[in-house]
């Protein structure tokens, strides 16, 4: 009698275990991270939606230390601000005596400030060339004797695609001894992009005398694709965070088709 039972309580331990395995195994698929991602790949994102990256506008204390210090040793002197992000407003300060331009496209920003006072202005600037362009802008800039160093770049005659002709005849003729380039946000596709910028702030600092240019967001694609065509490798003399700082000297070989030496 005994024997008996034992035979029939082992298959039902053994079942029993077979069946507590399977719901274990059953829990641990359902919670599999796999599951999760095919739901996510199988997800579709209706097309009137765009994707669209968010700028960190905030720059770190290194970066802004960084910012002053390159202004610090040239002040007082000739300061460009291609953007107007709360935290330059004290850039004005920081360069005592000098004369500080910003340059700005978002009319919410420019409401924030006011020109005039301190040797600082302001003016609004309208960038016609888009980030999803910026390839072929570079070839045509490659390829067009207008975008070269020596056509007249910085003037409002030049028919080149990246020259921003429509600033303010005052930027065009000053010889900066620092250029800031921060804008336009060029955070997407659709945004404007800054390839005149970084052009301009080449073409300008060639004109100045060992200008230095400091370009942020070089993290992104754009910006690093252009401050190497226009400011160049052998000119980058410091980096902080998201800046590069390049130091320009005067174009003197006045009709070369290219703004780097290799």
């Amino acid at each position: 009698m005994g024997l008996t039972k034992r035979k029939i309580i082992l298959p039902l331990v053994f079942l029993l275990v077979i069946l507590s395995l399977l719901r274990v195994l059953k829990v641990a698929i359902s919670s599999s991270p796999f599951s999760s991602t095919r739901l996510v790949l199988n997800t579709v994102v209706p097309p009137t939606i765009r994707l669209k990256p968010i700028r960190d506008t905030v720059l770190t204390q290194k970066e802004i230390q960084f910012l002053y210090d390159i202004i610090l040793q040239k002040s007082p002197c000739n300061l460009l601000v291609f953007g107007l992000e709360e935290q330059y407003l004290k850039l004005p300060t920081v360069n005592g005596g000098g004369s500080t331009v910003f340059l700005e496209d978002r009319p919410e920003k420019l409401k924030k400030t006011k020109g005039g006072a301190n040797g600082k202005w302001v003016y609004r600037v309208e960038y016609k060339t888009y980030a999803k362009n910026a390839y072929k802008l570079l070839k045509h800039a490659r390829s067009h004797s207008s975008c070269y160093p020596h056509s007249g770049i910085t003037t409002i005659v030049s028919k080149c695609k990246l020259a921003l002709t429509e600033l303010p005849e005052d930027v065009l003729k000053t010889k900066w001894d620092v250029i800031v380039v921060d804008g336009p946000d060029g955070d997407g596709p659709e945004s404007p992009g800054r390839m005149g910028s970084i052009f301009m702030a080449g073409a300008l600092a060639r004109a100045g005398n060992r200008t230095n240019v400091v370009v942020h967001d070089v993290d992104r694609m754009i910006e690093k694709w252009f401050s190497w065509e226009f400011l160049c490798e052998e000119n980058l003399v410091s980096s902080k965070g998201r800046f590069w700082n390049f130091r320009i000297p005067r174009k003197i070989n006045n009709h070369s088709s290219k703004f780097c030496s290799v």
